[in-house]
């Protein structure tokens, strides 16, 4: 919905003095959108943010905090009243445990008095199932879980209140009713105009959500969507299409505050590329996100034409500020003019929002005793960095705990345990927390910032062969043993998986689909792997379940659930008392 059709028949008549004079005389109006995406439940401030890409950490930028998100909302509000407040998905999901404890209720209600208006559904908002979504938009009490419902020593109504914004997600089907499971689009009339917002999930969740969260549901391509829902918005007078996306693209630089609106590699190869290419020219804007990057673009649409796709960068570090300016006489768009700002918490032209700071206080002081508690302690930082072999020094702990949780009789009898790395969120640092436990000491906040899932562990028996499947799944290209409803081209990049201290095998790429591990080098404890043999393994419920893509996994048999991943890491500093870096020798090169 541009000028450029218009402009090109005024052209025809007037010349270019004449349109230039035709198109600037035009009655537009001006709408302001605020964007974000990859919340994540980041109440407080996330840390800082570089000023350059090799700038000293001395001259970085304290920022986020949704207090001060709100403050800066406030104040583009302030500069145009007709201002609408989006999200492009996974405000919950993956949280800090400030906002975890509470089933995510404390984002819920911060993002309301913040002034979120649409949230496209992200696949993280499928963590805890659609039943637990449905409760986040429509309110109420988690049905078995205390923590619930704290209002009354927070400051927020009881029971929990729900989103005052809107889920919107139009690929999301529910196959017993072939309904979507929200709303597909919104119209609001900013400013006089009619303007619809598409909320849009990536199509691959399933993937990389646990199955039980995302069964019943179907999730359809994101620009084929979008397309089929233009007619429609047309019918209601929609003079102004935005999309909510949440998927994105990725740029080849550090992030910054001085490369936020740059858009290098022109998100080349990258998913939300290929969605723009395909969508309809009535599309003026797309907000994307998922790949926590912050990039300003201007990318093709499938006429050739043009259009702004943005994205935030993640948990309230940056927002999007977009003038959107619309002919009122014909109801099209003749610019949109994006700029990602920092959210600066030096900046003294903001006031941070004191009742959202209150109620974020609140909701600390409930969780900081657990919060704080030492579990245990390092002898040095333990990193998720991997080494070539894609091998991390957490991920060799968290595997070893998670073998040691499983491996006596009646636990499972494990023999090998394999942690997905995505599974992995944080490091495990040396420096006291701001808590003050001291040096070396790791709190139970640490740890959970680490795995914040909530993931169960599960035990099954796998035979060789299908150990060796497993392994091969880790790459791309590899899709034997794939369901009928998988992506074809398999995993979208290597997934390693890091292994327990019993297992050790070799590996290099050739070329060849499925053929990089050498089944001679699978080994476990020194013992090369029978194919005819069975193993019992352990892994988190969501890879058992075939996320990541391991749907090797889904054939296991005699399984047995087990420990929260949370608690077999707490366990596993009990027992070993200081725990040194893993290893990283474990996982080899081939030769």
């Amino acid at each position: 919905m541009t000028l450029n059709k218009l402009a090109a028949g005024i052209a025809l008549g007037l010349g270019a003095f004449g349109l230039a004079h035709a198109v600037t005389t035009l009655p537009t109006v001006t709408i302001k959108i605020v964007a974000f995406n990859d919340f994540h439940g980041q109440l407080e401030s996330p840390g800082t943010f570089r000023q350059t890409p090799s700038s000293a950490a001395s001259t970085n930028i304290p920022v986020g905090g949704v207090d001060w998100m709100a403050g800066y909302v406030s104040d583009l509000k302030n500069q145009n009243p007709s201002t609408v407040v989006v999200s492009a998905g996974d405000i919950i999901g993956a949280t800090p445990l400030v906002s975890a404890l509470f089933h995510d209720e404390p984002t819920i209600e911060t993002m309301n008095r913040l002034g979120l208006e649409f949230n496209a559904v992200g696949n993280h908002e499928f963590d805890e199932g659609k039943a637990e979504l449905k409760r986040m938009q429509n309110g109420g009490c988690h049905p078995t879980d205390p923590n619930s419902c704290q209002g009354a020593a927070v400051g927020t109504p009881v029971p929990f209140e729900g989103a005052d914004f809107k889920f919107l997600a139009a690929n999301v089907v529910e196959t017993a009713t072939g309904k979507t499971l929200f709303p597909q689009y919104a119209v609001k009339v900013v400013g006089g105009v009619r303007v619809g917002f598409i909320g849009m999930t990536l199509k691959e969740t399933p993937t990389i959500v646990t199955p039980t969260g995302v069964a019943g549901l179907e999730f359809k391509d994101e620009a084929a969507t979008v397309n089929a829902l233009i007619p429609k918005l047309r019918a209601r007078g929609v003079e102004a299409v935005v999309v909510l996306i949440h998927q994105g693209g990725t740029i080849p630089i550090t992030q910054s505050a001085s490369t936020i609106n740059s858009c290098d590699g022109g998100l080349d190869g990258s998913p939300i590329k290929t969605i723009v290419n395909q969508l309809d020219d009535e599309v003026d804007l797309v907000i994307s996100g998922h790949t926590h990057q912050a990039y300003n673009c201007q990318i093709a649409n499938k006429a050739g034409r043009l259009i702004s796709v943005t994205s935030a960068n993640s948990q309230g570090r940056v927002l999007t500020d977009i003038d959107v300016a619309i002919n009122t006489a014909n109801g099209e768009v003749s610019s949109v003019n994006a700029e990602n700002i920092v959210v600066d918490r030096r900046n003294t032209g903001i006031t941070p929002n004191a009742a959202i700071k209150t109620i974020v206080d609140n909701y600390k002081a409930l969780s900081t005793p657990i919060a704080n508690r030492v579990i245990g302690s390092v002898s040095a930082a333990i990193t998720t960095t991997a080494n070539a072999a894609g091998e991390s020094a957490l991920g060799d702990v968290i595997a070893d705990a998670q073998l040691l949780a499983t491996q006596n009789v009646g636990f499972g009898e494990a023999v090998a345990a394999f942690m997905n790395p995505g599974g992995i969120r944080a490091n495990l640092t040396y420096p006291s927390s701001a808590a003050g436990e001291g040096d070396g000491k790791v709190t139970y906040a640490e740890a959970f910032t680490v795995q914040p899932f909530g993931n169960t562990v599960v035990t099954l028996t796998l035979t060789g062969a299908q150990i060796h499947t497993l392994l091969e799944q880790q790459f791309t290209g590899c899709t034997v043993g794939y369901p009928a409803s998988a992506p074809v081209t398999g995993q979208p990049f290597n997934r390693i998986l890091q292994v327990s201290n019993s297992f050790s095998y070799a590996w290099q790429e050739k070329g060849t689909a499925c053929d990089n591990v050498d089944p001679a080098s699978i080994k476990i404890n020194g013992i090369v792997v029978d194919p005819a043999a069975s193993y019992r393994i352990t892994v988190n419920n969501f890879m058992a379940d075939g996320g990541d893509q391991y749907y090797v996994l889904t054939q296991g048999s005699n399984r047995l659930g087990g420990a929260l991943d949370l608690d077999a890491l707490e366990n596993y500093f009990s027992v070993n008392g200081t725990v040194a870096p893993g290893p990283q020798n474990r996982i080899l090169p081939a030769p």
